[in-house]
Formats: structure tokens, C-alpha cells, sequence
């Protein structure tokens, strides 16, 4: 079984193509399952489209899901399209997005830490200046998030959980224990962490989350997937067999897929 969960299209402002560009580079690629995941309005502004070159505006959201379902039926018997969403995780609003993502039927929800310390994760020069006590107390703060949005009940797929490494790879050699805490306590719940492959395109140059996350996961029994977080039609399903075949050197022997926000375990 081929699939991909993550993937974006150009509601997002920062993406290329239609939802269907998509799902046709899958269709072409021999893949099985396509899931389609754009940005998550920010619902707690009381302005449309906060952030129009991040995420699609909340007036658009209905829209979106429409799209898809329709989609749904269009390519039946040529690719199962699965209805999805990458949601940012803000601990003081995750009641008014479990509303807002309880009105429709997805078969995934994918959270993302984006945020830490009122600053983007991605941002260039976040860590200048900061002394080792407080680059610890940042990665700490970061899992942190990553633990509260496992235990929100809300997510079945956890993105990109060393994402932070992407323009600041230095980050990886932070010495704490949050990632096995963090991974002990993701143990506990019916998600599964992705292997997300568009960090080869940021400084840290490789697969989100490392390999030696990849093999703390598996000793504590966490559960993984497969998203390339796609942003142009081309990169869909992109270094799917290369990371199925690293999974298996590093011991695991299946996947974990969703289909209305169940867990299902299939064999590599």
C-alpha cells in the first residue's frame, strides 16, 4: 500500500495547484490513498484571513471540505481521497478548534506545533543570542506542546515533531530528555507520528523526524506514517519507498493509517 497524508494545494497562499493536481500526481505515481491536509484557518481571529501567505482563510474552510468530498466520489476506484486538515496547536484555543473540526467528516486531523514562545518555529534568527540554558528550556517547551497536543484528544497524526531543526539544524544536539518523555507519553494514545520528508529542503537537509527519533519511537511502541507535506503536485508520495525501506533497517514492520479518525495497522 502506497499513500501520502500530507499534503497541501494553493488555498494556503504559499502552495501550488488545485486539490486535484494532487490527487492526479498521486493517481500517476501508482499510489493508493491520498489525504489532503492544507492550513488550518486561524479561528480564533476575528479577521478572515489573518495570515493569507500561511493558511486559508476562515470563510474558506467550508469550501474546502466540500471540495474534497466531492472529490471523494470523482475518483473513486482510481484513489481512495481522504478528507484531512494540518492544524496548528494553540493549547489556549484547541476547544474552539475541536468545534470547529467536529462539524465535518475528516478521517484525519494532523497537529503541528508551529508556535513556540509566541514565535514561529521556523523562524531564521529565533535561537540568536539565546544562551545553551535557554535553547534547553526552548526544545523543552517545544515537546511540551508536542505532549499537550497528543493529550488533547484531537489529533490522530502528530507533524513533523523535530521540525524545529529545519533552519537551525544545531537543534538536534540540544542535550534533554523531553524526547523520550515526549515519545513515552505519545505511547499511550492511538496517534502515530509522521515521517515527513520536506526537511531535505530546509538547512537540516533531511526526513522529519530523524532517524535516531524514528528508533526511540519504536522502543517506546509509537506507532508511524507517512506524509510528504507536498506544496507542489510534483513532490507528492516523495521518497515514500526510500523511507519504508529505511523503516524496516531500523525495525519496524508496519504502518498506521486513518480512515474517519480511526487507527488502522497495516504490515509493510
Amino acid at each position: 500500500m502506497k499513500f501520502d497524508y500530507h499534503t497541501h494545494h494553493e488555498r494556503c497562499g504559499h502552495a501550488e495547484g488545485s486539490i486535484s493536481d494532487y490527487i492526479q500526481s498521486a493517481i500517476t505515481k501508482g499510489f493508493n490513498m491520498i489525504g489532503i491536509s492544507d492550513h488550518s484557518p486561524y479561528f480564533y481571529s476575528e479577521e478572515d484571513h489573518l495570515f493569507p501567505h500561511i493558511s486559508m482563510a476562515n470563510s474558506h474552510f467550508p469550501a474546502y471540505v466540500e471540495e474534497i468530498l466531492e472529490l471523494k466520489n470523482e475518483f473513486k476506484g482510481q484513489i481512495e481521497v481522504l478528507l484531512g486538515v494540518e492544524s496548528d496547536f494553540f493549547p489556549e484555543h484547541i476547544e474552539l478548534y475541536k468545534r470547529q473540526y467536529e462539524k465535518y467528516p475528516f478521517d484525519y486531523i494532523i497537529g503541528s506545533v508551529h508556535h513556540v514562545d509566541g514565535r514561529n518555529i521556523f523562524e531564521k534568527n529565533r535561537w540568536e543570542g539565546l544562551s545553551i540554558k535557554e535553547k534547553i528550556q526552548t526544545k523543552n517547551n517545544y515537546y511540551e506542546l508536542i505532549q499537550q497536543s497528543a493529550q488533547s484528544g484531537v489529533f490522530q497524526i502528530l507533524g513533523h515533531i523535530d521540525a524545529m531543526k529545519g533552519y537551525y539544524p544545531e537543534f538536534s544536539l540540544i542535550q534533554t530528555n523531553a524526547i523520550d518523555q515526549t515519545l513515552s507519553i505519545l505511547s499511550q494514545f492511538e496517534i502515530a507520528i509522521e515521517v515527513n520528508t520536506s526537511g531535505k529542503n530546509k538547512y537540516c537537509g533531511g526526513w522529519y523526524p530523524a532517524d535516531e527519533i524514528l528508533e526511540r519511537a519504536l522502543f517506546h511502541g509509537v506507532k508511524v506514517t507517512f506524509g510528504s507535506d507536498a506544496h507542489s503536485a510534483d513532490r507528492v508520495g516523495d521518497e515514500f519507498d526510500e523511507v519504508q525501506k529505511r523503516l524496516k533497517e531500523i525495525g519496524y514492520k508496519e504502518w498506521a493509517i486513518f480512515k474517519k479518525r480511526k487507527r488502522f495497522i497495516v504490515s509493510f
